[in-house]
């Protein structure tokens, strides 16, 4: 029994993990479904271009070369050095070590390219430490990137550096072992980079070897069980939902609103002279929205939640938007933010009664301000930025028309222009008969 206790608590960790993971994708899954409906079935040959352009391709990361290059090497060595977590798996399942070493040559080269992908990984992780925390650039330390955000994104760069040293903890050991002629541990693989490591070891028993590289191999495997949880309470979480966001973000020029067809409708009416205004709508018209625009997380359609959870957090869109840069307070990467913060408050209520009971809080207002959503000058910079496809725009658009549509509270030089338009025709306060006369002026 006692030979066996490893796979049983490996296939008991494997398995809570798993749980864990799958029950947070379900409440994940809830929570962007609590949306409005919105179809994304169109154009899919040109949505898969784009996610495989944008997300797979990361075109847009690589627009700051300095952070993209930098974020291509951890992408690629996090896809890649996570092949070797499936050999981890089978041989803690099945109590083997290096089950995959019979692949030979092949398998020398796989080791290898790990090996040099994690050195690249935490040099790379080391720069975007000191970027963020030394040479501090101004998007990292923004006023909603403080507490969590902060600490979560230091949190995610120490756990990466922890992982790919204790891989190389276990190779370096593994190896000096195999060199050791230990029983169990079999010539297999090349390590161009632990073999730098092994005077750390230099006369140490094989017992004590074997218990450094069973707990190395012990805490990365369980420190990757615990990172795949972890993403669900952390921005990278993107590592995920990039690929979808990207797959169902916008295709439309970037300057087209999406069309109203309600108001539509009514704008019609009201230019059809023989229009009954009272009369009920005929079988197959659009019926009255419960609300128009959004003043809270679920009056937003299901994408617009995706992108919610889907935000880096990386602040490219703040830092390319006029308003944030002349100093309004508007900021895109906080209205993605209170987004998903409100969305998560509204999950957590649900998880706790059942069903949502009515908590006294909207996304305007307590976690949005009015301020911010009429700084907005709508010019798509903070959309064009954004390297996953995400549109703040969109729901900053929803809530202004929320704010006009149903309270009537646009800023008086809006109301005044709009009064004027349906007064006039023009948003200036000019008579109709006189709208010419600057012509005859001339």
């Amino acid at each position: 029994m006692m030979a066996y206790l490893p796979q049983i608590l490996f296939i008991i960790a494997l398995g809570f993990s798993i749980w864990f993971f799958t029950r947070n994708v379900k409440r994940l899954r809830r929570n962007i479904l609590l949306g409005k409906n919105t179809d994304k079935s169109d154009q899919r040959p040109k949505r898969l271009k784009k996610m495989l352009r944008v997300a797979l391709g990361q075109s847009k990361m690589v627009t700051r070369p300095i952070a993209g290059f930098l974020h291509v090497l951890v992408y690629v060595g996090f896809v890649i050095i996570n092949i070797e977590v499936l050999e981890i798996i089978i041989d803690g399942v099945l109590g083997t070590h290096r089950i995959f070493s019979f692949l030979g040559p092949v398998y020398d080269v796989l080791i290898g390219s790990f090996e040099i992908l994690a050195l690249l990984v935490l040099i790379s992780v080391i720069l975007f430490w000191t970027r963020r925390n030394i040479s501090k650039i101004k998007r990292f330390w923004s006023k909603e990137m403080t507490s969590w955000p902060k600490n979560d994104a230091n949190n995610i760069l120490y756990f990466e550096v922890v992982l790919m040293v204790l891989f190389l903890t276990m190779n370096a050991t593994d190896y000096q072992l195999q060199l050791n002629n230990a029983a169990h541990y079999n010539q297999a693989g090349t390590f161009p980079i632990s073999q730098f490591l092994l005077p750390m070891f230099d006369g140490l028993s094989n017992a004590t070897l074997i218990v450094i590289e069973r707990s190395a191999w012990w805490l990365h495997i369980l420190g990757i069980f615990f990172f795949l949880n972890y993403l669900y309470y952390s921005k990278h979480l993107h590592i995920l939902l990039a690929f979808p966001n990207v797959y169902y973000s916008r295709l439309n020029p970037q300057g087209q609103f999406s069309h109203n067809e309600t108001v539509a409708n009514e704008v019609k009416m009201m230019m059809d002279p023989e229009a009954d205004p009272y009369a009920a709508p005929e079988e197959g018209e659009e019926d009255m929205p419960e609300k128009f625009g959004a003043s809270d997380a679920t009056d937003l359609n299901w994408f617009q939640l995706l992108s919610a959870y889907t935000c880096t957090e990386c602040g490219r869109c703040t830092s390319e938007c006029p308003a944030n840069q002349t100093g309004k307070k508007l900021s895109p990467r906080k209205i993605m933010m209170d987004t998903r913060d409100r969305l998560e408050e509204i999950g957590e209520n649900i998880n706790k009664n059942g069903e949502f009971k009515p908590d006294d809080k909207q996304l305007l207002d307590d976690y949005i301000s009015r301020e911010e959503l009429w700084a907005c000058t709508t010019c798509n910079a903070c959309v064009e930025a954004c390297p996953v496809g995400i549109d703040p725009l969109s729901i900053i658009m929803d809530m202004r028309q929320y704010l006009v549509m149903e309270e009537s509270a646009a800023p008086v030089e809006l109301n005044n222009a709009m009064t004027n338009i349906e007064n006039n025709a023009a948003p200036w306060p000019y008579n109709q008969q006189d709208r010419l006369n600057w012509v005859q002026e001339n």
